[in-house]
């Protein structure tokens, strides 16, 4: 893939152009994104001509719409639920993580390579250091989910050097399959080990929003989050709504609480350094959604 072509201006007519990149993020639901939006600030910080949108595409299209963008020369995709497991399965490469998880949240495209990255782990340790402040080495931390994004953090968080890391989940054999990522540090708990726990990372879809609508099935949640309390960190992966109920009911019991956001912000960073090869400009990113996630008491 040639380097990133220096944009014209995005308000003249010349824009987009026969040399305008294409990327975007491809999910299912896909219309609350706020990808797009810190995808093209970020180009518009580096004066790349690149533009970025929303791909909404059901499971069953999923293969077809990613052969599709690559036939057609995409830069690259950003793949969000429910197709985290399917973009690992589908690249032609696969970077030491994806292996390891079985997902990725990123594809790149060269000629008819596709390469498959994942930037949600280190996203989710770089905000908890940054944000929190929360270092997890020597901690006890879990996750509530098994999916892309739950394995992801499990293994994030064991060579981030927690002490050890429990997995909540509905189905116990997919539970044991994500903890086996923390290797020896890694176990199946019941909802009722968490309380205590310094970390609590939810990674299911309760309380995410699209249109205005819950997601279908995502109405009950796995952990009754009044069970948390002062001392304990929980963090919801989900951001819009900013604040779901479940997370307001970990705050009203006394814990810290956070959002996805600077999760969200931090991953689309590494994608954007992966694709470009040019560090990603944080502070613009930051700046274009408006906030960094705010922080219970």
């Amino acid at each position: 893939m040639s380097g990133p072509v220096i944009s014209p201006s995005r308000g003249s007519a010349s824009w987009p152009s026969a040399d305008t990149g294409l990327c975007g993020v491809i999910g299912h639901p896909v219309r609350h994104s706020l990808s797009p939006r810190l995808h093209q600030a970020a180009y518009r910080a580096l004066g790349v001509d690149w533009a970025y949108l929303a791909f909404d595409v059901a499971p069953a299209s999923f293969a077809a719409a990613v052969e599709g963008a690559r036939a057609l020369g995409l830069v690259g995709l950003s793949v969000t639920m429910p197709h985290k497991d399917a973009a690992a399965h589908l690249a032609t490469r696969r970077s030491a993580t994806v292996l390891r998880l079985g997902a990725a949240n990123t594809l790149t495209f060269s000629g008819r390579q596709i390469s498959a990255e994942s930037t949600d782990g280190e996203a989710l340790i770089e905000d908890l250091r940054s944000s929190g402040p929360f270092d997890p080495s020597g901690k006890t931390c879990a996750v509530i989910g098994a999916g892309g994004a739950a394995r992801a953090a499990i293994l994030a968080l064991a060579d981030a050097g927690a002490s050890e890391v429990l997995v909540v989940n509905r189905t116990a054999a997919r539970a044991y399959r994500a903890a086996q990522l923390a290797g020896a540090r890694g176990r199946v708990a019941k909802a009722e080990e968490l309380e205590g726990v310094e970390l609590i990372v939810n990674a299911t879809p309760v309380g995410m929003q699209a249109d205005g609508a819950r997601e279908p099935g995502a109405d009950e949640p796995v952990v009754d989050s009044s069970r948390f309390a002062a001392g304990q960190l929980v963090v919801d992966m989900v951001y819009d709504p900013p604040v779901t109920e479940w997370r307001a009911l970990a705050e009203a019991s006394g814990a810290r609480t956070r959002n996805g956001l600077g999760m969200l912000v931090h991953q689309a960073a590494r994608q954007v350094e992966i694709w470009t090869g040019t560090r990603a400009p944080l502070p613009e990113m930051w700046r274009a959604v408006g906030r960094r996630p705010a922080t219970g008491s």
